[in-house]
């Protein structure tokens, strides 16, 4: 039976590197994949988007939408030929209903389905397509990478353009913002106080974006 895989980290630990090489890898053996990612990193209207990493790696990617049934969509997709594996980037902005489609898809379809995307935001919660993915999926697989002390970075903090700490506001952020993996000890001093060593070390190792990210 095709298995339902959830790849989760922290930000900036080289998730879709390792999305995008997996499915490199199945296309040198001849196998086709279909390949998707968020529509909130896309232009208004956009069908298709890329999935890319930090290290310059790049692919053309499907963009999902809350209410698109993926279900119907892989399925649409096998009347062109057979379909070696599914990816989803992103996989934390998923539906917990196209969660359950991906699931149909391994089961019904038997099409092995491999999603990779953050765990929690950056107040610490859940995501919607994460908490489904850790409920359902066969196989979890984390990445690790690391906190500025050295312990294992599980949390995400967000800083403004102005570098101060992002406490509250909306999960997907649209303003210039910077992201820190932090361990929970630090990522819960952060929150409380804004201390100089942290501020200075989140400033040289902060992943920036001016697009809307979710963490």
């Amino acid at each position: 039976m095709s298995k339902l895989y959830f790849t989760y980290s922290a930000m900036n630990a080289g998730k879709s590197a390792i999305l995008l090489q997996a499915a490199h890898n199945y296309g040198e053996r001849g196998m086709a994949v279909m390949l998707w990612t968020s529509s909130h990193h896309a232009a208004a209207g956009a069908d298709t988007g890329e999935i890319r990493s930090r290290i310059g790696l790049f692919a053309p990617a499907r963009l999902f939408r809350a209410g698109l049934d993926l279900f119907a969509a892989v399925q649409a997709r096998l009347a062109r030929g057979p379909l070696g594996a599914v990816f989803v980037d992103e996989a934390q902005f998923l539906t917990r209903e196209q969660v359950r489609q991906l699931a149909r898809v391994a089961d019904d379809l038997g099409i092995p389905v491999l999603c990779y995307g953050l765990r929690t935001d950056f107040k610490g919660a859940l995501f919607e397509g994460a908490a489904e993915l850790m409920a359902l999926a066969d196989d979890l697989r984390e990445v690790r990478t690391i906190c500025h002390c050295g312990r294992k970075a599980t949390m995400n903090l967000r800083r403004s353009e102005t570098g101060e700490t992002v406490r509250e506001g909306a999960q997907i952020g649209v303003e210039k913002s910077a992201y820190v993996p932090l361990c929970r000890k630090h990522f819960h001093e952060a929150l409380e106080e804004e201390g100089p060593e942290l501020q200075l070390r989140a400033g040289s190792g902060a992943a920036s974006s001016d697009k809307p990210v979710a963490v």
